[in-house]
């Protein structure tokens, strides 16, 4: 069996067995049994359930690339002779691709009769959808020597085949917001007895929505949804508590700053003028990615030519999603890149149960990172010898 065969067999297992944050045990063993065989030097369990690999001499530069390991809490309904044995679970982000990207540029240089001039580190990830896994693969030392980090991410909206890159700002900052509001409960006949908790959560609701329109700079997009709600305990009583769970995005570092204040000085005064309360707790999920200018020119000089100029395609907006990758970029410079996966018919957006993304995107990946981390290495190589 030939590697791009194997690495094909190994995403269809790993897609019909997704496992959740900080519960891959079954995928880090197969990874680092895999990279064992190809000989590698590996550690296992480090951040929790995350697998290191190295290869190339001990001396020299040492470039590092990280993929993740994690599925979702989400039913798939692709229909695919592979699709998620485990109920209520799914690889809806193309972390099985990741994971088969960073197996095959594993291979690719394993086999590669050229030595490397210095050394290569592959980060196996754990718990990205949790934006947990990076600090603990940072914690465990995983960056430690590192002089720079490439990452790959997949991307409904371009075609297989080609790629998208963008210099300086790639994602957003994030963070998890719960809003409690407070009120008194009472009769569902006498309303006006009590203070209807649901009522004015439903008008916070939309009143922070309008207020970041009016309130806040429209050149500075901020992007604030709410996925859950709960309140209530039976059908004729008005509640007394409502918990909101929501996300909170922006591009702006200093306004991404500002806005816990903001949001919870706004909260509580629109609950307060219907007689209500409000508490605001913020948990911060990510910093935005910002994308290192040389790291990103030599991924994109390797893309131009291996792809051409029509495949790689320049990203002219960021997005407001977020990545944990941002986490590493505080301790090395790092870059990301956006892999197509959009098929003839196109693609389901990510998260989503029909997510059912190309698998041809595999070799062109592994391709590409593999001669720029082997590039990169060439340069800094020549550097580093030439200050010696």
């Amino acid at each position: 069996m030939n590697d791009q065969a194997a690495l094909l067999e190994i995403r269809r297992y790993l897609h019909a067995h997704p496992e959740l944050s900080g519960h891959e045990q079954r995928t880090a063993a197969l990874v680092a049994g895999e990279l064992r065989q190809l000989g590698w030097q590996v550690r296992e369990g480090v951040g929790r359930t995350g697998v290191v690999a190295e290869l190339g001499p001990a001396s020299g530069p040492v470039i590092g690339l990280r993929v993740d390991l994690d599925a979702l809490p989400i039913e798939e309904r692709t229909g695919l002779p592979f699709a998620s044995k485990e109920p209520g679970l799914m690889h809806a982000c193309g972390h099985d691709l990741h994971t088969c990207v960073g197996l095959g540029v594993a291979m690719a240089l394993a086999r590669d009769p050229r030595p490397l001039p210095g050394r290569v580190r592959l980060l196996f990830q754990p718990a990205e959808e949790t934006a947990e896994g990076a600090r603990w693969l940072v914690e465990a030392g995983a960056v430690d020597g590192l002089s720079g980090l490439y990452g790959v991410h997949v991307f409904p909206s371009i075609a297989a085949g080609s790629i998208g890159v963008r210099h300086g700002s790639l994602t957003a900052a994030a963070a998890e917001l719960e809003v409690e509001v407070l009120g008194e409960s009472g009769h569902g006949a006498r309303p006006h007895q009590s203070v209807d908790a649901i009522w004015i959560a439903a008008r916070l609701i939309s009143g922070l929505q309008e207020a970041i329109s009016r309130r806040l700079d429209a050149l500075q997009p901020v992007v604030l949804s709410f996925g859950r709600i709960e309140g209530g305990r039976a059908f004729n009583v008005i509640a007394d508590r409502v918990k909101l769970l929501g996300t909170l995005r922006c591009l702006d570092t200093a306004l991404y700053e500002e806005l816990p204040e903001w949001v919870e000085s706004t909260a509580q005064q629109i609950c307060r003028a219907y007689g209500g309360d409000a508490t605001v707790r913020f948990r911060g999920i990510a910093p935005p990615v910002q994308n290192d200018l040389e790291l990103t020119r030599l991924l994109e000089q390797v893309a131009l030519e291996q792809l051409g100029r029509e495949r790689v395609l320049e990203l002219q907006q960021p997005s407001l999603g977020a990545e944990d990758f941002a986490h590493y970029l505080g301790h090395v410079p790092g870059c990301m890149f956006r892999l197509g996966v959009a098929g003839p018919d196109g693609c389901a957006p990510l998260h989503n149960g029909a997510f059912n993304p190309e698998e041809s995107c595999l070799p062109l990946a592994v391709e590409l990172l593999s001669a720029t981390l082997r590039r990169w290495l060439e340069q800094h190589g020549q550097q580093s010898g030439a200050a010696l």
